[in-house]
């Protein structure tokens, strides 16, 4: 499977929408602590999992807890953290295969994020206005509302952080 994996370089990833990435700053002074800086600082700040982040008038969805690779399967509406595996297609059909089952999503990291069209996934510390070549996602999102559901699974030696969008039929 040829997919793209997103990496950090230590902080959390962002999934900011497309039409508001000019307001992402990234990391803006890294001589003061880390909550002075900037746009990074908030990201940081995110607790669990997931949360919702102010970028201009809309939200991004913070992808916090640890910097993995992440990766996004459309089919699925997934995104896919990887904590620990040997190989990337074993994680990424392990994933499927848990999905497809009945996953016990952590109800504290339950939220919904109203979404107006295409977003990017990329590294929280670089500029929205200009996400790292070759280390950013383009996501053909529909506008609406989703209800966004995180978990930490492990099956056998593949150990991944998913979270998943699901419609939930709103405007």
């Amino acid at each position: 499977m040829a997919l793209t994996w997103i990496t950090s370089a230590g902080g959390p990833l962002l999934v900011a929408p497309q039409s508001a990435l000019a307001s992402w700053a990234g990391v803006i002074d890294t001589d003061r602590p880390v909550e002075t800086w900037g746009d990074y600082g908030r990201a940081c700040a995110v607790d669990g999992y997931t949360g919702l982040i102010a970028i201009g008038d809309q939200e991004g969805l913070v992808l916090g807890d640890e910097p993995a690779m992440t990766t996004y399967l459309a089919e699925d509406r997934l995104f896919v953290r990887w904590a620990a595996a040997y190989d990337e297609d074993e994680l990424v059909v392990a994933a499927g295969r848990l999905v497809q089952e009945d996953v016990n999503w952590d109800v504290s990291e339950e939220l919904v994020w109203d979404v107006e069209g295409p977003v990017v996934l990329f590294d929280s510390a670089e500029p929205g206005a200009d996400p790292e070549p070759g280390n950013h996602l383009v996501i053909d999102l529909e506008p609406g509302q989703y209800r966004v559901r995180a978990t930490y699974r492990a099956e056998g030696h593949n150990q991944m952080i998913l979270v998943q969008l699901q419609p939930t039929g709103h405007p």
